[in-house]
């Protein structure tokens, strides 16, 4: 096949001028995923919608990636080290000149439909920030991976739609937080709220910069006309393991504290504290304990370096829809977390 032939830059180099502007970037974030990259670059090449370009962040990888990518022409930011998901994706949107940007994991393989559907979908209006995709897993393509991310008074980020049917979840809908790993943003809104949080590293990083852009009255949407399928922790190798507990431990620390105003949190702090002993609780059960106590106790140490989001009279009607959505979010999830066991129970 042919592949887009772009020159590779370096970390700090402007991409203006390289070539000819395009209305999407889809970056994708890579630290070695030279097993996943040709067949997610190859399902960018069948898009249906020609207008965007692609970009490669490497984050320092060992496996063979960079010299591929340079083999192949494809345009690559290099950052020499593993800079995370966060550092990585925001040096494409810092160098990227586009209206908008999709971040798209490297083990994704995108319906042809996908980059169209999301340009369509967030340009409806100016008030739209990020548009999540309806992932599916990969390997078992009858369910779903995320019809997008929701937020809850228990302080848990959760996938909507995880593990149920494909076969659901085809209406848009209004989400708390597009996933990161197949999403499109509209680039300029990036300079009024931040950037993704570096200090994240990786997780929650995109609830978070999602959150910030709904106390500033954006909204987040999911379009399930915009198609992928997804691996599933491609880089990090497993669902659960010592590094991502702990940083999602420390990470959710970091959320609240920057997102929610002192009432908020003070209102908030008998789910958010039943939320901490539950995650306590499983992780303990699964053998996680160690790290997940790890993180909460690295969260408590460091959170004060991070920078909180001011808050803003003008924004009060916005943390108000907000806090209706942590509620509302609640009801979903036990919902959705119902429909799972009751699935479990009748296959046994």
């Amino acid at each position: 096949m042919t592949y887009m032939a772009f020159p590779r830059i370096e970390k700090g180099m402007d991409m203006e001028g390289v070539k000819r502007m395009k209305n999407v970037t889809v970056i994708i974030p890579n630290y070695n995923g030279i097993g996943f990259l040709r067949d997610c670059i190859e399902a960018l090449e069948k898009q249906t919608y020609r207008d965007f370009d692609v970009v490669v962040v490497d984050n320092g990888s060992s496996d063979g990636s960079a010299e591929w990518l340079s083999e192949k022409g494809i345009t690559t930011i290099s950052m020499g080290e593993n800079t995370g998901f966060s550092g990585a994706v925001n040096a494409g949107i810092r160098q990227a000149k586009t209206p908008y940007v999709i971040l798209l994991n490297n083990d994704t393989v995108a319906e042809p439909g996908f980059v169209g559907a999301l340009v369509k979908a967030v340009g409806r209006s100016e008030k739209i920030f990020a548009v999540s995709s309806r992932m599916i897993q990969l390997y078992h393509k009858e369910l779903m991976d995320s019809a997008g991310d929701m937020y809850c008074l228990l302080g848990w980020a959760y996938q909507r739609g995880v593990g149920q049917s494909s076969k659901g979840y085809r209406r848009e809908r209004e989400v708390f937080s597009a996933c990161a790993g197949a999403a499109i943003y509209r680039r300029k809104v990036f300079e009024e709220i931040g950037y993704f949080d570096e200090k994240h590293f990786a997780y929650l990083e995109d609830l978070d910069v999602c959150y910030r852009a709904k106390i500033f009255g954006y909204r987040n949407l999911y379009c399930p006309q915009a198609v992928v399928y997804h691996v599933g922790s491609g880089t990090s190798g497993s669902k659960y393991n010592d590094f991502k507990v702990r940083l999602a431990a420390r990470n959710n620390l970091y959320v609240i504290y920057k997102n929610m105003p002192w009432p908020q949190l003070l209102v908030n702090s008998p789910g958010l504290l039943t939320g901490i002993l539950l995650k306590y609780g499983f992780f303990k059960k699964i053998g996680f304990k160690k790290a997940y106590v790890e993180g909460l106790k690295e969260g408590i140490r460091t959170v004060g370096a991070c920078k909180k989001t001011a808050f803003r009279g003008e924004h009060l009607e916005n943390y108000l829809a907000i806090q209706w959505e942590l509620i509302t979010g609640t009801f979903l999830y036990v919902y959705e977390f119902s429909k799972r066991k009751l699935k479990a129970v009748r296959k046994v």
